[in-house]
């Protein structure tokens, strides 16, 4: 599919313009930012990995009921996407102290949280994306409440079917975020995840060892980031053993083969 024209270019992906209206294309990028931008660098096949393991998690999330704007996937660093009008809330949900609410409230990195809290953060860079509460989106109409209901219950939903797709392949979901976007129907508006689910926006440690396999090894130059995200895939069974970043397992061969 030929490249149209670029809609966005954010920090770790590019938006072009889609094939058919109400599309776009999401093209994967290397790059690598921590700290708003302040750090940055790259990922040698990140964009290949991400692409991959966010569809591999958006179609099971599918299966399961959660809308999302993934449509299929174009080729190693692309996929076919739903336009939606982004809701500029950014989405955590905590499993385990880690990261900032550690740090603001002086809890231990690692302890598990009595209950699994979901937190808000407004999306602007500019401010450095800072933390916010239900008043705040109700006062400034970032979203309606009936939004703010569906964006918790899915928040949920994503959260129970994912610590149970890691723990399957060993790994301990600490946390992870989520954006929400918009689509249309007429007048009539609802909500469907938006974004990328893949190691940038997931803590993930190893659940024997507690070794970090996500954007944190590059946050705090830990070293061994590709390696890192190339162990979730291979997890996840996209990645065969021995092969790099450029040679993910092609889904819809690996099926072929075994008859499905």
């Amino acid at each position: 599919m030929s490249r149209r024209r670029q809609i966005y270019e954010g920090k770790a992906k590019i938006l072009y313009e889609g094939p058919e209206p109400g599309t776009l294309i999401q093209y994967f990028k290397d790059d690598a930012t921590a700290f708003n931008a302040q750090k940055r660098g790259t990922i040698s096949g990140k964009g290949v990995l991400n692409n991959r393991i966010s569809e591999h998690i958006f179609t099971a999330l599918q299966t399961i009921g959660v809308p999302t704007h993934f449509i299929r996937r174009l080729n190693m660093r692309e996929q076919l996407i739903r336009q939606v009008e982004i809701v500029p809330i950014e989405v955590v949900v905590r499993n385990v102290a880690a990261g900032s609410i550690s740090k603001r409230l002086g809890i231990e990195e690692g302890t598990q949280l009595p209950r699994t809290i979901i937190e808000y953060y407004y999306k602007d860079d500019a401010l450095g994306d800072p933390m916010i509460a239900d008043e705040h989106i109700a006062c400034f109409g970032w979203a309606s409440q009936e939004e703010m209901n569906d964006i918790a219950d899915m928040a949920i939903r994503i959260n129970d079917f994912m610590c149970g797709l890691f723990a399957a392949i060993g790994i301990r979901l600490i946390d992870f975020k989520l954006e929400f976007g918009r689509v249309y129907d007429g007048e009539y508006s609802r909500i469907i995840l938006a974004d990328e689910i893949s190691p940038d926006g997931c803590r993930l440690w190893d659940m024997k060892t507690n070794e970090k396999l996500d954007k944190d090894r590059f946050r705090q130059s830990l070293g061994g980031e590709a390696e890192a995200y190339q162990e979730v895939a291979r997890r996840l069974g996209l990645l065969p053993e021995g092969e790099e970043a450029n040679a993910v397992l092609d889904l819809d061969e690996h099926r072929k083969k075994r008859g499905k």
